[in-house]
Protein backbone atom coordinates (compact mmCIF):
# COMPACT_ATOMS: atom_id res chain seq x y z
CA UNK A 1 0.00 0.00 0.00
CA UNK A 2 0.95 3.52 -1.16
CA UNK A 3 2.04 5.89 1.86
CA UNK A 4 0.09 8.76 2.49
CA UNK A 5 2.19 12.01 2.87
CA UNK A 6 0.87 14.51 5.89
CA UNK A 7 1.85 17.41 7.76
CA UNK A 8 2.45 16.85 11.61
CA UNK A 9 -0.57 19.02 11.91
CA UNK A 10 -2.51 16.88 9.70
CA UNK A 11 -1.73 13.66 11.31
CA UNK A 12 -3.09 15.00 14.97
CA UNK A 13 -6.20 16.70 13.45
CA UNK A 14 -6.97 13.19 11.59
CA UNK A 15 -6.17 11.17 15.59
CA UNK A 16 -8.40 13.63 17.21
CA UNK A 17 -10.77 12.78 14.93
CA UNK A 18 -11.04 9.14 15.28
CA UNK A 19 -10.79 9.43 18.75
CA UNK A 20 -13.91 11.68 18.87
CA UNK A 21 -15.76 9.02 17.10
CA UNK A 22 -14.77 6.22 18.44
CA UNK A 23 -15.23 7.97 22.09
CA UNK A 24 -17.81 9.98 21.57
CA UNK A 25 -19.50 9.75 18.03
CA UNK A 26 -19.85 5.62 18.44
CA UNK A 27 -21.47 5.31 22.29
CA UNK A 28 -24.30 8.04 21.64
CA UNK A 29 -25.03 6.16 18.35
CA UNK A 30 -25.42 3.22 19.72
CA UNK A 31 -27.19 4.74 22.98
CA UNK A 32 -29.69 6.61 20.01
CA UNK A 33 -30.28 3.26 18.06
CA UNK A 34 -31.12 1.47 22.14
CA UNK A 35 -34.01 4.04 22.43
CA UNK A 36 -35.48 3.82 19.11
CA UNK A 37 -35.90 0.24 19.62
CA UNK A 38 -37.44 0.37 22.82
CA UNK A 39 -39.87 2.22 20.98
CA UNK A 40 -41.38 -0.78 18.80
CA UNK A 41 -41.72 -2.00 15.26
CA UNK A 42 -38.78 -1.10 13.65
CA UNK A 43 -39.78 -1.09 9.97
CA UNK A 44 -42.24 1.98 10.22
CA UNK A 45 -39.62 3.45 12.80
CA UNK A 46 -37.71 6.78 11.41
CA UNK A 47 -35.56 7.60 14.76
CA UNK A 48 -33.95 4.14 14.26
CA UNK A 49 -33.22 4.03 10.74
CA UNK A 50 -32.02 7.64 10.98
CA UNK A 51 -29.61 6.23 13.74
CA UNK A 52 -28.62 2.77 11.86
CA UNK A 53 -27.57 4.89 8.90
CA UNK A 54 -25.69 7.65 11.12
CA UNK A 55 -23.84 4.59 12.95
CA UNK A 56 -22.74 3.32 8.99
CA UNK A 57 -21.42 6.51 8.40
CA UNK A 58 -19.38 6.66 11.47
CA UNK A 59 -17.84 3.04 11.41
CA UNK A 60 -17.12 3.91 7.69
CA UNK A 61 -15.06 6.89 8.38
CA UNK A 62 -13.27 4.92 11.18
CA UNK A 63 -12.04 2.29 9.26
CA UNK A 64 -11.27 4.91 6.47
CA UNK A 65 -9.40 7.14 9.25
CA UNK A 66 -7.62 3.99 10.48
CA UNK A 67 -6.34 2.99 7.09
CA UNK A 68 -4.98 6.37 6.53
CA UNK A 69 -3.15 6.90 9.64
CA UNK A 70 -1.71 3.55 9.41
CA UNK A 71 -0.04 4.68 6.18
CA UNK A 72 0.50 8.17 6.99
CA UNK A 73 4.23 9.38 6.35
CA UNK A 74 4.70 12.20 8.28
CA UNK A 75 6.79 15.12 6.81
CA UNK A 76 7.60 17.89 9.04
CA UNK A 77 7.70 20.75 6.78
CA UNK A 78 9.98 22.74 9.08
CA UNK A 79 12.79 20.61 8.70
CA UNK A 80 12.86 22.36 4.94
CA UNK A 81 13.12 25.95 6.40
CA UNK A 82 15.41 28.47 4.17
CA UNK A 83 14.55 26.22 1.14
CA UNK A 84 13.22 27.90 -2.08
CA UNK A 85 12.34 24.94 -3.54
CA UNK A 86 8.18 24.22 -3.15
CA UNK A 87 8.15 21.02 -2.00
CA UNK A 88 4.85 18.72 -0.14
CA UNK A 89 4.79 21.29 3.35
CA UNK A 90 5.76 24.80 1.84
CA UNK A 91 3.50 27.61 2.13
CA UNK A 92 3.81 29.07 -1.07
CA UNK A 93 2.46 32.61 -2.12
CA UNK A 94 1.86 33.23 -5.82
CA UNK A 95 0.97 36.63 -7.70
CA UNK A 96 -1.02 36.50 -10.69
CA UNK A 97 1.01 37.77 -13.71
CA UNK A 98 -2.18 39.89 -15.07
CA UNK A 99 -3.86 40.93 -11.88
CA UNK A 100 -0.71 41.02 -9.57
CA UNK A 101 -3.17 39.78 -6.87
CA UNK A 102 -1.50 37.66 -4.38
CA UNK A 103 -2.68 34.19 -3.03
CA UNK A 104 -0.98 31.81 -0.30
CA UNK A 105 -1.36 28.27 -0.40
CA UNK A 106 -0.02 25.62 1.79
CA UNK A 107 0.79 22.29 0.35
CA UNK A 108 -0.95 19.02 2.37
CA UNK A 109 -1.63 15.96 2.17
CA UNK A 110 -5.08 15.15 0.45
CA UNK A 111 -7.00 14.25 3.63
CA UNK A 112 -6.15 17.34 5.27
CA UNK A 113 -7.27 19.86 2.47
CA UNK A 114 -9.24 22.57 3.08
CA UNK A 115 -9.51 25.64 0.68
CA UNK A 116 -11.01 27.85 2.94
CA UNK A 117 -8.00 27.46 5.66
CA UNK A 118 -5.89 27.85 2.16
CA UNK A 119 -4.61 24.55 2.49
CA UNK A 120 -4.22 22.50 -1.25
CA UNK A 121 -3.84 18.64 -1.60
CA UNK A 122 -0.70 18.03 -3.88
CA UNK A 123 -2.65 16.47 -5.84
CA UNK A 124 -4.39 19.75 -6.62
CA UNK A 125 -3.71 21.12 -9.88
CA UNK A 126 -2.16 24.39 -9.10
CA UNK A 127 0.35 22.22 -5.98
CA UNK A 128 1.25 19.80 -9.24
CA UNK A 129 2.33 22.81 -11.04
CA UNK A 130 4.47 24.64 -8.20
CA UNK A 131 6.27 21.36 -6.79
CA UNK A 132 9.80 21.34 -7.72
CA UNK A 133 9.76 24.97 -9.34
CA UNK A 134 11.80 28.01 -6.95
CA UNK A 135 11.52 31.62 -5.52
CA UNK A 136 10.51 33.97 -8.28
CA UNK A 137 9.98 31.15 -11.10
CA UNK A 138 6.68 32.07 -13.59
CA UNK A 139 4.13 29.00 -13.66
CA UNK A 140 1.42 28.04 -15.56
CA UNK A 141 -1.25 26.74 -13.79
CA UNK A 142 -4.15 24.64 -15.73
CA UNK A 143 -7.34 25.85 -13.48
CA UNK A 144 -11.29 25.30 -14.25
CA UNK A 145 -11.34 28.82 -15.18
CA UNK A 146 -8.24 28.15 -17.81
CA UNK A 147 -5.02 28.55 -17.31
CA UNK A 148 -3.54 31.55 -15.75
CA UNK A 149 0.90 32.75 -15.07
CA UNK A 150 2.02 33.33 -11.57
CA UNK A 151 5.12 34.12 -9.81
CA UNK A 152 6.07 32.54 -6.69
CA UNK A 153 6.58 35.19 -4.57
CA UNK A 154 7.12 33.41 -1.34
CA UNK A 155 7.96 29.76 -0.27
CA UNK A 156 7.84 29.04 3.82
CA UNK A 157 8.13 26.47 5.67
CA UNK A 158 6.91 26.52 8.56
Amino acid sequence: MDKVPMTPGGHTALEKELKHLKHTARPEVIAAISEAREHGDLSENAEYHAAREQQSFIEGRIEELEAVLSRANIIDPSKFKGDEIVRFGATVTVADEDTDEETSYQIVGEYESDIESKKISISAPIAKALIGKTLGDSVEVRTPKGARQVEIVEVEYK
